[in-house]
């Protein structure tokens, strides 16, 4: 049995160029099933053969009475199922026990968001001074909750993608599809007062194309960006914590309470499959039902 479990972990480092990680995971999931089998005289003759989907089904009853999150039961299901394909695939069985084998329903954990009133006070947090760094953080956090915009999205904004004119900005996204995001006047007040009075005060290369700067005149990373909106959340008391990806979440779901339909959020935060989109609208129907 080792024999073809060291062989299939080896398949997977080649075929798939797996991390060790990957690996290692892999190699703990198979050796928790194999522990079972023994530990429950399932396995008596020392075959893959004589494992049989009753035996499957119940490790994976078995699995689900463990205390473990319902995404780390479904990781070691996948495990053996793809190890008895495997198997199957390479002629080492003759039939494959798992093909019926449904895998355990993940739990989706609903995202985090905040309420209108403490996205209000953290937008507002940086506005107690009128310095460069205050007026290119009061630009960022509203640039992020207006837009919905990812992380890497808004560091990699350049001055050139957003038109002030015409209150829009052009967003490269995944797969190098540029999205048109509309921002209000409020919004385009700030990222003037930003772009006229703090951008120039941070730049150091004129040639320099980011629209956000860190202190060095140089563009914004993420890990600065999470450092900013964690200062600004402990400074304005929000007692959740409170991430980048927190604003967008706010977004969709504010957009979705005030009245937008959900292909209209789809289209603004860049989803290529609704489903990923719905995950909010749960989300207000949970505060509902609250």
């Amino acid at each position: 049995m080792e024999e073809q479990l060291l062989a299939f972990l080896k398949f997977l480092q080649k075929e798939y160029n797996y991390s060790s990680n990957t690996i290692a995971a892999y190699k703990n999931d198979l050796g928790q099933f194999v522990s079972y089998l023994q530990d429950n005289n399932l396995n008596s003759a020392g075959q893959w053969e004589s494992i049989n989907s009753e035996r499957i089904n119940a490790y994976v009853k078995y699995m689900k009475e463990q205390p473990y999150a319902s995404s780390s039961v479904a990781r070691k299901v996948a495990a053996v199922k793809s190890f008895f394909n495997y198997l199957y695939s390479n002629q080492i069985i003759q039939e494959n026990p798992t093909t019926n084998i449904d895998s355990p329903k993940v739990k989706k954990r609903l995202p985090k968001t905040l309420s209108a009133d403490e996205v209000e006070r953290l937008l507002q947090a940086p506005a107690n001074k009128k310095s460069p760094k205050n007026l290119r953080d009061m630009a960022l956090l509203n640039m992020l909750y207006s837009t919905g915009m990812r992380v890497t999205e808004v560091v990699s904004l350049r001055l050139e993608d957003v038109d002030l004119e015409n209150n829009v900005l052009y967003c490269p996204g995944k797969d190098e599809q540029v999205r048109e995001l509309p921002f209000d006047q409020y919004t385009k007040n700030i990222l003037e007062n930003y772009v006229e009075e703090g951008r120039p005060f941070l730049v150091k290369d004129k040639d320099e194309a980011a629209m956000f700067l860190n202190h060095r005149g140089q563009q914004l990373t993420r890990q600065g960006l999470w450092l900013i909106i964690k200062a600004y959340a402990k400074q304005a008391e929000l007692s959740v914590a409170v991430t980048p990806h927190t604003l967008r979440h706010s977004f969709a779901a504010h957009k979705l309470h005030d009245g937008s339909d959900l292909q209209e959020v789809q289209k603004l935060l860049g989803h290529a499959n609704i489903s990923t989109t719905q995950i909010y609208t749960q989300l207000e129907e949970s505060e509902t039902a609250e």
